[in-house]
């Protein structure tokens, strides 16, 4: 869900950087404490607020999205690249339509800037299901939660990012919970493993570079989405024709529930991509990711609550492991950036700590 033409010179740039002078990924010295005695801001609780209904937009969305998905897969004959790429449509869509009426402005980007970025959402895309395809489920799901790690290691590695201890140590129970209650058959091949791979660097440099873009570039999830949006339903098209093939339909009821469930879709995907630009742009890479578990979570949970689906007790020891994790990296995070209500527990983080 898913720009950068000089990424390449900045990669040749930091090559060229001793060992000595780069940055450790944890911070072995953590800011200092300064306690602060006034209270949280009225812009900082608006910023609050905001962040928490961008964040839930992302998440009941997201999770819409995946129901709606599985009904069109279950029942209307329309693989994942071509749903993809039709829902890219309905975003470029849904934001020529907010560009007339004003929501944003345009601003021209050279094509070369977004190129990037497309290529790696086309990458993930495509992988991801080759991945799906090449592999079990059980492998599937553990490849894919290693995307958490390799964000961390991207954004320190090439854009020295430092993560403290405390954030670090809050992905150890995130990552050991999601493999418990969704890992299950692991079965290694050479091919699937190679595929797998190139599905999680693909993803994770998506996610990375989402932010890295709207930064550089100085321009907000509408203004870059406008762009991405439509290049990566044309480069989807080559993947589609040569991988997938086209719906057939017995009877126009069969047509028309089709129809509309894609249109309906195409909606809500066009929430979920503007809300993951955004939750992105305000947050970070990493904090998205965890977000993402946190969905896994929510639909584990729901089916459970709502449609009385089974819950071994590994599956429920993964959600509590998950879920400490997750509000554990919430916590420290806001200690970090001094935004916890009660001002005791707050530190003054250093620019560069996240």
């Amino acid at each position: 869900m898913s720009t950068n033409h000089s990424y390449s010179h900045d990669i040749d740039d930091k090559k060229v950087i001793s060992p000595e002078m780069k940055l450790p990924l944890i911070d072995t010295n953590p800011p200092g404490i300064q306690r602060s005695s006034a209270p949280l801001s009225q812009d900082m609780i608006k910023e609050h607020i905001r962040v928490v209904i961008g964040c839930a937009t992302n998440i009941f969305s997201s999770i819409g999205i995946i129901f709606l998905n599985k009904y069109i897969f279950k029942h209307c004959q329309i693989k994942t690249m071509t749903l993809t790429a039709i829902q890219m449509v309905f975003t470029s869509l849904g934001l020529w339509i907010c560009l007339q009426m004003n929501t944003f402005v345009r601003k021209s980007i050279p094509i070369q800037k977004v190129l990037s970025l497309a290529i790696v959402f086309c990458a993930f895309v495509v992988f991801t299901n080759l991945s799906l395809e090449y592999n079990t489920i059980g492998t599937y799901q553990l490849f894919k939660i290693l995307t958490t790690p390799v964000v961390v290691l991207i954004t320190w590695y090439y854009y020295k990012t430092k993560y403290s201890r405390l954030v670090v140590s809050t992905l150890i129970p995130v990552v050991v919970g999601v493999a418990t209650h969704s890992v299950n058959d692991i079965q290694l091949t050479m091919i699937g493993t190679i595929i797998a791979g190139i599905g999680i660097l693909s993803a994770s440099l998506y996610q990375v570079w989402v932010g890295e873009r709207l930064k550089e570039l100085e321009i907000n999830s509408q203004q870059l989405l406008y762009y991405q949006a439509p290049l990566s339903a044309i480069l989807l098209v080559p993947f589609i024709i040569t991988m997938e093939t086209f719906p057939s339909y017995e009877t126009s009821e069969e047509q028309r529930t089709a129809i509309i469930a894609v249109i309906a879709s195409g909606i809500v995907a066009f929430a979920v991509n503007l809300s993951v630009y955004w939750v992105i742009k305000n947050t970070s890479a990493l904090t998205y990711n965890m977000i993402g578990h946190l969905k896994t979570v929510s639909i584990l949970l729901g089916g459970f609550i709502l449609f009385q689906e089974s819950l071994n007790f590994k599956q429920f020891l993964g959600i509590l492991l998950t879920l400490f994790g997750l509000f554990s990296y919430t916590l420290i995070r806001m200690r970090e950036q001094n935004q916890l209500p009660c001002t005791r527990w707050n530190i003054n983080p250093t620019s560069n700590v996240v």
